[in-house]
């Protein structure tokens, strides 16, 4: 069985799904996703994306979104749509939220696991991408495993 870290930060749509669950055609895969929720710390980087993209309603409505303790209860729910949508592809999917230092876990998760490969599955973050910032470019250097950058889908 091929094993894959699917690191997220919304919950997948039915798009990303059959991406992810297809990769390795008929191969049987597992998933151990990490998700992030969407905090305080990246909010600029957000907001400068979101105006890149020339998504300017989205970056007005930045502030809106919950930080610290507040994020946890929806990315715990993000996390659970994501899990159950993987399941019923026919993929094994095991996850936890990622609270403190992404990539340690990131990189402690692969090892324990034996993963054959890491999935970023984002929104585009133009400027971490630009200043190799973004989890992927970061991940390169830490799993040992091959990291592959996917831009998530909407709803």
């Amino acid at each position: 069985m091929f094993t894959s870290v699917l690191m997220i930060e919304k919950p997948l749509v039915s798009a990303d799904v059959d991406l992810v669950t297809t990769l390795h055609g008929e191969e049987e895969v597992s998933f151990v996703v990490l998700m992030q929720p969407r905090g305080d710390q990246d909010r600029l980087l957000r907001a400068l994306d979101d105006v890149a993209l020339g998504e300017l309603v989205d970056a007005v409505q930045e502030g809106d979104e919950p930080e610290g303790e507040e994020a946890l209860p929806p990315a715990r729910l993000a996390l659970e749509h994501s899990l159950r949508s993987l399941r019923d592809a026919g993929a094994e999917a095991v996850g936890q939220i990622i609270e403190h230092h992404p990539l340690d876990l990131l990189t402690s998760v692969v090892e324990q696991t034996g993963a054959d490969e890491v999935i970023v599955l984002t929104a585009p973050h133009l400027v971490e991408e630009f200043f190799h910032r973004d989890w992927a470019s970061r991940a390169r250097h830490k799993v040992g495993v091959p990291v592959l950058k996917l831009f998530a889908h909407s709803d």
